[in-house]
């Protein structure tokens, strides 16, 4: 089992200096708009991932006018107690350390804690570009395969500079060959274990998201998920070299796992030009609910989950059909916000759990 038992916040956003102690698996927090429910949440997924969940910059997380922060959480997994500390100096040199020892890497800490989060805006999700799903899937991998991360690492890197070679050779006109093939040949092999990867991946999780869906949303919708990716039908080396011209004259790598997407139909049409709202953000915590179960069944321990705001999002029958899913796993986490703390505690009585309200 994973749980957070307490969490102190120093400079963090909003807050100057707070402590919280968190003594049941389920922990509702109440408070108007702007006290600091979301940044309480963004301080947990960061022990998890090293990074706030909105991109924000590591400077933005200072609380105004002040330099440097500091959050420390303490854990029980499987038994054993566990402390995370993050830290920016005031030079703005960062600091991550698992139980007083700091990372040389901060990969290295990813999967260790792993978490879910769900915020308002995560509906860009089922309705933006494939970059958002791509990311999503990303996350997913990074917290279950201990080396998918290193080989995206890798990746990027080769593409960073196979593009900067692109980009060279049409203000110059020259081109380093055999640079440029080697680079190639890499790109193609990190690609290929990718693909492998995301592939194998997709074949229960894709069905996930469906069951999922049906289960929050209580209908089918015949709803379909497809991966879509250029390497399914081809190999990926002999794409580069065939649209090597197109490339050359684009300055940039069009072909590659950096274009995989999930396709996502509902009656054979485009989910998102046909779907209500209502369907949307029911895909959306299905999206959500298959990496929490991906997750747990990887790690054999749900991860922690963290659901902002999101009763603004569903309507009742959904969110307590959402509640209903992930409170059945005895050891499961769950931290949740609301504005309205009687709304949120009917919500959590209705699931038959202990659970705790804590005020901002």
């Amino acid at each position: 089992m994973l749980q957070l038992q307490h969490i102190s916040l120093t400079h963090f956003r909003n807050y100057v200096q707070q402590q919280f102690d968190f003594t049941k698996n389920i922990i509702g927090i109440c408070g108007q708009n702007g006290v600091g429910k979301t940044n309480l949440l963004d301080a947990i997924y960061y022990l998890s991932f090293s990074k706030s969940y909105f991109n924000r910059s590591d400077g933005s997380n200072v609380h105004h006018q002040l330099q440097g922060f500091r959050i420390a959480g303490n854990y029980l997994l499987n038994d054993k107690s566990i402390t995370i500390t993050s830290i920016i100096r005031e030079n703005n040199k960062k600091e991550f350390s698992f139980n007083n020892e700091e990372y040389k890497k901060l990969s290295e800490h990813i999967g260790k804690l792993p978490c879910v989060m769900i915020a308002p805006d995560d509906i860009e999700l089922i309705t933006g570009g494939s970059e958002l799903r791509r990311k999503f899937i990303d996350v997913i991998l990074s917290q279950i395969n201990d080396t998918y991360l290193q080989h995206l690492i890798a990746y990027n890197n080769l593409l960073q500079q196979r593009n900067s070679l692109l980009k060279q050779y049409a203000t110059t006109g020259s081109l380093d060959d055999v640079l440029f093939n080697i680079i190639t040949e890499q790109l193609a092999t990190q690609g290929n274990i990718i693909f492998s990867i995301r592939q194998s991946f997709f074949k229960s999780f894709l069905p996930s998201i469906i069951t999922s869906y049906s289960a929050i949303a209580n209908t089918h919708d015949e709803l379909s998920c497809n991966y879509q990716s250029q390497l399914i039908n081809q190999n990926f080396l002999q794409l580069l070299q065939q649209n090597l011209q197109a490339d050359m004259a684009l300055q940039r790598t069009n072909i590659g796992i950096h274009k995989d997407d999930i396709e996502i139909l509902m009656g054979g049409n485009k989910f998102k030009t046909e779907a209500s709202q209502g369907q949307r953000k029911s895909l959306l915590f299905a999206f959500k609910l298959s990496e929490w179960k991906a997750i747990q069944q990887h790690k054999g321990f749900p991860p922690i989950l963290l659901l902002d705001d999101v009763f603004e999002k569903l309507d009742a029958a959904r969110m307590h059909n959402l509640l209903h899913i992930v409170s059945a796993e005895e050891h499961a986490q769950i931290f949740i916000t609301d504005t309205h703390q009687e709304r949120l505690e009917k919500q959590l009585s209705a699931i038959n759990k202990a659970f705790e309200i804590i005020i901002i």
